[in-house]
């Protein structure tokens, strides 16, 4: 394996680097942070035009056909700049649609994701807070006099859901998990803001009471779904990992600047044997969760056996290490790196929102154990 991005991956990096240096300065974050959505159409558009909203999709449905190291790549890039809106959750949508194997939901649906004028979102999670897709206890059940089905249930932190045209529920369908590709707005269906740490990602809570829906907006059920949510969620992560990756680079690039330049004593600050430790700890946590994004991006793009195992070791470090550079940051920066006018922050808050977001690290670390013990 060559962990170095190949050349076309690196000009995609610099391309969204530079779309983003010019579209989403820091400025346009706080202000959209300050907005009841965080979406902002023309940035969004942006993002289409490059063709980012379909960046792993397949070229028949006007994909790019790329794969997840690629992902990685961009998504580094949008986690340096603290990218608000729906691009993770509209990610994991899009490629939920596309791995489910139905015959035209996401003929449909995708081509209308890929150039920017429907938003998607999953709504997974539930009161327990686990993101085991086996812990969903929202209902389906089948309605032989109409041929189609009854939902029932609620879910919570469904990222952006106010915006999104397309909700893909989640839910028990007898003993076997099925997703349904919802538009939204349907009757019966409720949703409510949510609080979040992170204003740059809106959250909501997503309610279906006695919410009927037709026969073909099963999108899958069984072993599919199960498969499905599987790869989605996997290249999700993945995302969500690099995210982190971005944030870190820009946390310590920022620290070690502070540290040169800010004087105590007559000297600056990086000078002194305890600050340099904790530079050296960002350094060492950064590079260490970007090679393990890395090699399990590869492993999702390859398919490879361990894809399971690398994705849950990857997100539980980076979890961890994404925390603990963000509160170092904050103690090299000290009281300013505390205050709202500071844009660290920013990276705080999505270092925190990012380490729950597809499991938090000790969610993780017991399903790398239950991995163990099933081999055994």
């Amino acid at each position: 394996m060559d962990f170095e991005l190949s050349k076309p991956q690196k000009l995609l990096q610099s391309s969204v680097r530079e779309l983003l240096a010019r579209e989403c300065p820091t400025q346009r974050v706080r202000e959209l942070m300050a907005t009841e959505t965080a979406f902002d159409e023309d940035l969004w558009q942006h993002l289409a035009d490059q063709g980012l909203l379909g960046l792993t999709l397949p070229e028949e449905h006007e994909g790019l056909g790329l794969g997840a190291v690629d992902l990685a790549a961009v998504a580094e890039v949008m986690g340096s700049c603290c990218l608000p809106g729906p691009f993770l959750s509209n990610h994991w949508a899009a490629t939920l649609l596309a791995a489910s194997g139905h015959e035209s939901l996401p003929e449909a649906y995708l081509e209308p994701i890929v150039d920017g004028t429907l938003r998607a979102t999953v709504a997974l999670l539930e009161a327990s807070g686990d993101w085991d897709p086996a812990s969903v206890t929202a209902t389906a059940k089948a309605q032989p006099a109409s041929g189609g089905y009854r939902l029932d249930g609620t879910k919570l932190f469904v990222s952006d859901a106010e915006i999104a045209g397309l909700i893909l529920w989640v839910a028990r369908l007898g003993d076997e998990l099925a997703v349904f590709a919802l538009n939204a707005g349907i009757a019966n269906m409720e949703i409510e803001v949510m609080p979040a740490i992170d204003a740059t990602r809106k959250l909501y809570r997503v309610t279906l009471a006695d919410a009927t829906v037709p026969a073909d907006r099963l999108l899958a059920g069984g072993e599919q779904a199960r498969s499905a949510l599987t790869k989605a969620t996997h290249e999700a992560t993945i995302a969500a990992c690099a995210e982190l990756v971005g944030g870190m680079q820009w946390i310590s690039e920022t620290t070690v600047e502070y540290a040169k330049s800010r004087q105590q004593f007559g000297k600056p600050i990086g000078s002194f044997q305890a600050v340099q430790h904790r530079c050296a700890d960002l350094l060492l946590r950064l590079e260490s969760a970007r090679s393990a994004t890395y090699s399990a991006a590869w492993a999702v793009q390859e398919d490879d056996p361990e894809v399971d195992r690398l994705v849950s070791v990857t997100k539980a470090y980076c979890s961890d290490a994404a925390r603990e550079v963000a509160s170092s940051g904050i103690q090299v920066h000290g009281g300013i790196g505390f205050t709202w006018e500071h844009d660290l922050q920013l990276y705080f808050k999505r270092a925190k929102s990012n380490e729950l977001l597809f499991g938090d690290a000790t969610f993780h670390r017991e399903r790398i154990a239950r991995m163990i013990i099933d081999r055994q």
